[in-house]
């Protein structure tokens, strides 16, 4: 009996995905939700498991297919209705004799000895050590440890500074001696093209994935629909990082994860939305829906682009609950194993461009959502304290919110109060 496998429902507004690839060849053998197919949608990749033990016996829809929710991808058959490697030995099965087989063994039996006998004949040889000998021999051709000896203390420098491989360098001077001069003219030939150039020509043209068609869409909607404004503001981070190192050890051991930067920052933004329920909010058609649950989404970079997964009832989450979740939803994105359930419901978005080195940035809206808040690198600043110029670790907050729901004075206040619960993290666990 042969079961279909058929596209899934893939979710909210999906109708159709494209077929990544299969994971298995028509004839192997599968079995029951095991993983055989990848789907690529506009928002996920997932995998289609097999709906019973068996043997794929037909592929529909081929790598780079598009298909719509409920098509055919292919069939399987369960075990003992179909098996491509019985069929073939039953076909070859009838025609082996008995007296076939003896006849094979007496051969190998009598090419045995003969192979025996070559091993004897070869272990005079055997006993020269051979590859030992050029390999000893090998070493001293290395002429980049010689001419490392014989160069100058000024051609040493500039080779150290510039990192110059000399090994393939002819040298001019005295038993091909690198000089001074052969470096210079080395400085002043053209370097060759680079490798992409070279493996792939001038250009090289790539069919966009659904999920980068998706974010490019998105972003272009964000821009042309919301109103965007972007306000910034600094914090300083003393009293969260002197916090971290003085219970980083205790919270790992009692909790099994690191305390992060994130948990704070989640925690200084659900404060802030409690306060200002607009930024919370987002507008459908003539009306403004303001959400009384607080979906904190965060964006994860990935080989295949930008996901942006969503943190559920962060106001209920503890500091340790919030970074296990982090942490387990960050893996799921970079392994590509989101579901659609993982990246729906988000209320507000928290971006951190600082991992990669931003020092400052205008994020863009994940729209219906009215607000996002970009975090940045930390560096340490000279500012005034107490009167007194000090040095202390600085990160650059930008929000970017939507001026048609969200005044002025709202999206200042609300970062104002970031700020202040971010410099002051006592104030998180007091609720105030």
């Amino acid at each position: 009996m042969s079961e279909k496998i058929l596209v899934p429902v893939l979710g909210e507004s999906i109708t159709e995905a494209t077929v990544s690839k299969w994971l298995k060849n028509e004839g192997d053998s599968v079995e029951a939700d095991e993983p055989i197919v990848e789907l690529e949608t506009d928002k996920v990749n997932l995998e289609v498991p097999a709906p019973v033990s068996g043997t794929l016996t037909k592929i529909n829809s081929k790598d780079g297919s598009v298909v719509e929710v409920g098509a055919l991808l292919g069939s399987v058959s369960e075990n003992g209705s179909f098996s491509k490697k019985t069929e073939e030995i039953e076909k070859i099965q009838p025609t082996i004799k008995e007296d076939n087989v003896i006849k094979l063994e007496t051969q190998k039996d009598e090419e045995e000895p003969k192979i025996f006998e070559e091993k004897i004949e070869a272990q005079g040889e055997e006993e020269k050590p051979l590859v030992l000998t050029e390999e000893i021999k090998e070493e001293p051709k290395k002429t980049k440890s010689k001419n490392d000896q014989n160069l100058s203390p000024a051609v040493r420098k500039i080779v150290t500074e510039n990192k110059i491989d000399i090994s393939s360098i002819k040298g001019t001077g005295k038993d091909g001696r690198v000089l001074k001069g052969d470096l210079i003219n080395l400085m002043g030939v053209n370097p060759p093209p680079s490798e992409r150039k070279i493996k792939y020509g001038h250009e090289e043209k790539i069919k966009m994935t659904r999920l980068r068609q998706t974010i490019a869409k998105r972003l272009k909607q964000a821009q042309e629909n919301a109103a965007l404004l972007t306000t910034f503001n600094e914090v300083d981070m003393t009293n969260i990082m002197e916090m971290r190192k003085d219970n980083q050890v205790d919270f790992q051991n009692r909790y099994g994860v690191k305390l992060g930067f994130m948990s704070f920052f989640v925690k200084a933004c659900v404060v802030a939305l409690k306060n200002f329920p607009a930024v919370n909010a987002e507008i459908d058609g003539d009306t403004i829906v303001y959400k009384n649950y607080y979906n904190i989404s965060f964006a994860v970079g990935t080989d295949k682009g930008l996901v942006v997964p969503v943190l559920k009832n962060a106001d209920e989450l503890s500091f340790a609950d919030i970074e296990k979740n982090i942490k387990q939803i960050s893996e799921k994105a970079r392994e590509g194993k989101l579901t659609i359930e993982d990246l729906q419901g988000g209320t507000f978005t928290i971006s951190n461009g600082g991992v990669y080195g931003s020092m400052l940035s205008t994020p863009i809206l994940n729209l219906p959502q009215s607000g996002v808040l970009g975090m940045h690198n930390i560096i340490d600043r000279p500012i005034v304290v107490e009167g007194e110029i000090k040095i202390r670790p600085i990160m650059y907050l930008a929000l970017s919110y939507d001026h048609r729901i969200i005044d002025g004075k709202e999206s200042v206040s609300f970062l104002k109060m970031i700020k202040e619960n971010l410099e002051d993290p006592r104030r998180l666990f007091l609720d105030i």
